[in-house]
């Protein structure tokens, strides 16, 4: 493998089959959010995926590691120049360039660049907080990736709606206290939340993340899946944690 990497960049292990991923303090990291999207969205065989606002391109690494045969093309679009440098370079870097291909654009803008219900499946890791709320940040790549400054939820589950075919699914991450607002967005676009998991940092404490996936132009049928806890009570990562991250296809 050879990563072209660029002053004040470093190069991290994601703990799965060899591959590593680009970064930057200059920039905005991939969190736990992403790794337990690309774990928790359902993956089959040769299915064409996108994933919105992928920032340095870990899902669609991940996202490889999920089944024992290849998926068709996976796809991952990114507004920021900067970051999606970082996520086409650390695919090639991977030798996975026939499978990922990053495309540099606004999802608000996902009809002109691929059309409509091109995908069988949409993952997305939303900036979490609107403008205004929460701690201020200096950083454009942080603030971009943390502040609805250029995407709103509803500006992303929109985008999914539109590039998800009909029976596929559009899975999303996001936090607990928008939970509301995430399935009533959902269901305006036709994409009928079908599963949901909360994770908990400990087993006594309140959920930290929510993951949903939803089918469109599905029945109701919500089903909750068993809580996921993340750290056992010596303060180390719970073993399905430990199986999460170790990244073995299913």
């Amino acid at each position: 493998m050879d990563f072209q990497l660029k002053p004040g960049e470093r190069l991290d292990d994601l703990m799965t089959n060899g591959y590593h991923l680009i970064q930057s303090e200059e920039v905005f990291s991939f969190s736990m959010d992403a790794v337990l999207l690309a774990h928790y969205a359902t993956v089959r065989p040769n299915e064409r995926v996108l994933d919105l606002g992928t920032g340095n391109g870990v899902i669609p690494i991940l996202l490889t590691t999920r089944t024992r045969h290849p998926l068709k093309r996976i796809v991952g679009l990114e507004l920021q120049e900067r970051l999606a440098d970082m996520a086409a370079r650390s695919v090639q870097g991977n030798g996975l360039n026939h499978l990922i291909e990053i495309v540099q654009g606004d999802m608000r803008e996902v009809t002109a660049i691929f059309g409509r219900e091109k995908f069988d499946l949409v993952t997305c890791n939303p900036p979490y907080r609107p403008i205004g709320q929460g701690d201020p940040v200096k950083n454009e790549h942080v603030r971009i990736a943390r502040h609805e400054v250029t995407c709103t939820l509803r500006d992303a589950v929109k985008a999914a709606g539109i590039m998800t075919k009909s029976g596929g699914k559009a899975a999303f991450v996001h936090r607990p206290d928008r939970l509301a607002e995430l399935l009533c967005e959902l269901k305006c676009v036709k994409l009928e939340p079908k599963r949901m998991r909360l994770v908990h940092p400990r087993v006594h404490q309140r959920p930290s993340i929510v993951l949903v996936e939803s089918i469109k132009n599905g029945k109701p049928d919500l089903k909750i899946d068993p809580p996921l806890i993340v750290y056992d009570e010596n303060g180390q990562w719970t073993e399905e944690l430990e199986t999460i991250y170790g990244g073995s296809a299913n």
